[in-house]
């Protein structure tokens, strides 16, 4: 089943193309990593698919509901030191599907605490957002978004800064809701090998060509080659 189609599709800033005549689907079931060069427009293509911008040219369709799509974004210093406590974050990505009903009722915190149960942080459950490790905020954040859906994950350079045993532990993590959750994934990264390593699918977004396909076919190629050869980032 299509999850999220991208026809003809561009995307840029004030009228500057920076992704141009993108063809993609994303399915039920995907793991698809989004990879790349320098500026080549993987971060602009999460914004276009969370219509945080919009399209120069060409169409997104949706065959879900907003809903239905968490997001889990690059977190800025003042995110890290934001004065809440754990519950409080992981409830919040309820709001959406709330709409006009503004109290939280017994069952979302159930649901607040089996999303948190999921990634083995419930004990963090009464602990303060901002006192927190970086590999703790990260795993209430990945909660805050499987609140807001069950279905799809959008996830946007997820684990910079964390140290890799925490890295490896969350991409476990991700794993494990994927395979065993049923949960599409779609990630941002410039940690190949960690791509080439967990994901089903790879979307490589180069300057002057794309690539689209399975990690076999993606390791064969001269893209991937000089990709690991260096160090990238969007």
């Amino acid at each position: 089943m299509t999850l999220i189609q991208c026809c003809d599709l561009s995307l840029g800033y004030e009228g500057r193309c920076v992704l141009s005549h993108l063809e993609l689907s994303v399915q039920q079931g995907d793991y698809l990593a989004i990879v790349g060069e320098n500026g080549a427009g993987k971060s602009t293509l999460l914004k276009g698919i969370l219509s945080l911008i919009r399209p120069l040219g060409g169409h997104i369709h949706f065959h879900l509901p907003a809903a239905a799509v968490g997001y889990l974004p690059q977190q800025t210093p003042l995110q890290r030191d934001f004065p809440a406590s754990v519950m409080e974050v992981v409830l919040s990505g309820l709001l959406a599907a709330k709409g006009f009903r503004p109290f939280y009722t017994r069952a979302d915190k159930e649901t607040a605490l089996q999303k948190l149960r999921l990634l083995g942080a419930e004990e963090l459950a009464g602990c303060c957002y901002r006192e927190l490790s970086g590999g703790q905020q990260q795993r209430v954040l990945l909660a805050r978004a499987l609140c807001a859906t069950g279905r799809l994950l959008l996830m946007d350079e997820p684990f910079t800064g964390l140290d890799p045993t925490v890295t490896a532990e969350l991409y476990e993590v991700i794993d494990r809701l994927h395979r065993e959750q049923g949960v599409t994934v779609v990630m941002v990264t410039h940690d190949v090998a960690e791509a080439l390593r967990h994901a089903t699918r790879i979307l490589h977004l180069g300057h002057t060509e794309h690539f689209d396909g399975t990690v076999e076919e993606y390791r064969r190629t001269a893209l991937c080659r000089r990709l690991i050869g260096g160090d990238s980032h969007d």
